[in-house]
């Protein structure tokens, strides 16, 4: 799609990509605050929270732009070309997006966009999806004893110009986060299993990390299909794969108000039944 904007103009505002990270609106950084503060026009992303949203000036113009499985969304076409236009009639963009937007965000496609537009950008980063889902569901993402490395992935697995590397990500070694991989958990145990990753490996999945509404489904990889089909799992959800998932039982601190005392002791009895090779 090409992009339009005003020839022999230069644009007057200028476009801030912020992270809005994983949910929890205490988790958005000082610099994303502030600047959010003196938006006078804001594109946000389905998975930004109320509570961030409502940090936006009520003067300021808000455009809803996000994508989510299964609903309608602006096309990223769209999206950039709405950025370069609201740059060329409003002083301060913001471009709100969850977690952090170099992080499975396609920040950079935007702002390769604006680039090519002559449009003056900086961009925030924020706390991505998988550092604040680890951290709330008490799950290290590395351990010295149990994980030496970590891989984030994301679960669409049809790209045919870029096959999924199964052999690397089923790696014992290391822990696998999957975002967006609901809807190919099938897929995604097959192939890790297929590669040589156990089928007892730990496994959680976690809903709406981070805020109150906050849930964890702990099983094996061998299970994966099953957790990922509970009809209490709700979107957004992130897979973690690895031994350190077992160590939840233990480190988990975060007691979303939203389950009562007994639903939250059976997900840590259900932590229990997995344990570290």
């Amino acid at each position: 799609m090409e992009i339009f904007s005003l020839p022999g103009q230069a644009a007057k505002g200028k476009v801030w990509l912020v992270g809005a990270g994983p949910g929890d609106v205490e988790l958005l950084t000082l610099k994303a605050w502030r600047i959010l503060k003196t938006a006078d026009a804001v594109l946000y992303d389905a998975l930004v929270s109320q509570d961030i949203l409502d940090l936006i000036p009520k003067d300021a113009e808000k455009i809803a732009v996000g994508k989510r499985a299964g609903k309608h969304s602006a096309a990223q076409d769209e999206i950039n070309q709405l950025l370069v236009t609201k740059a060329y009639t409003r002083k301060n963009v913001v471009r709100l997006k969850g977690g952090d937007p170099f992080i499975f965000g396609r920040g950079g496609e935007e702002l390769q966009t604006l680039v090519e537009a002559g449009v003056e950008f900086e961009v925030i980063p924020g706390i991505t999806a998988a550092s604040g889902t680890s951290a709330y569901a008490g799950i290290p993402l590395t351990h010295r004893d149990h994980a030496q490395g970590v891989t984030f992935i994301t679960g669409h697995c049809q790209l045919e110009s870029r096959p999924m590397d199964w052999q690397g990500y089923a790696n014992p070694n290391n822990t696998l986060v999957v975002y967006m991989g609901i809807l190919n958990a099938s897929i995604i145990r097959q192939g890790l299993v297929d590669a040589g990753r156990s089928p007892e490996t730990p496994v959680a999945i976690v809903s709406k990390a981070t805020t109150n509404e906050q849930r964890r489904f702990i099983g094996s990889l061998g299970e994966l299909e099953q957790l990922a089909a509970d009809p209490e799992l709700h979107m957004p959800a992130l897979m973690i794969i690895g031994e350190v998932v077992a160590l939840s039982e233990t480190l988990n601190w975060f007691t979303p108000e939203s389950i009562d005392n007994a639903q939250y002791q059976h997900e840590l009895t259900q932590t229990a039944k997995v344990s570290i090779n």
